[in-house]
């Protein structure tokens, strides 16, 4: 059976992740990943909340006669730089816990 003071010391470790998350969470928000497609013809910023934060299209993408090109451009490029921020965050936070899997967080 735990003591009060072992449980007392673990509410305070259970406080300082929960502190830091925060901070973690804040942190993400400013850092950047991005990716490309098309060679570079599309580019796709997003921070660590995922969400993306600048799209830059080329003018030699755009070509009427082919708009489905352009679209599979953008996906691909968003969708690379959705999954390198999940990636950031998750490698941030499983350092933050300690490789503890915590159901709910990133």
């Amino acid at each position: 059976m735990m003591n009060m003071g072992n449980m007392s010391k673990m509410m305070k470790q259970v406080q300082k992740m929960q502190a830091d998350m925060a901070k973690l969470e804040e942190e993400l928000a400013t850092r950047t990943v991005e990716a490309t497609a098309g060679g570079g013809l599309v580019r796709a910023v997003a921070n660590g909340r995922q969400e993306i934060m600048a799209l830059e299209i080329k003018p030699e993408a755009v070509d009427p006669e082919d708009v489905e090109t352009l679209n599979d451009l953008v996906l691909a490029a968003v969708n690379s730089a959705l999954s390198e921020a999940r990636k950031m965050a998750s490698g941030e936070m499983s350092r933050l816990t300690g490789g503890m899997n915590i159901p709910g967080l990133f």
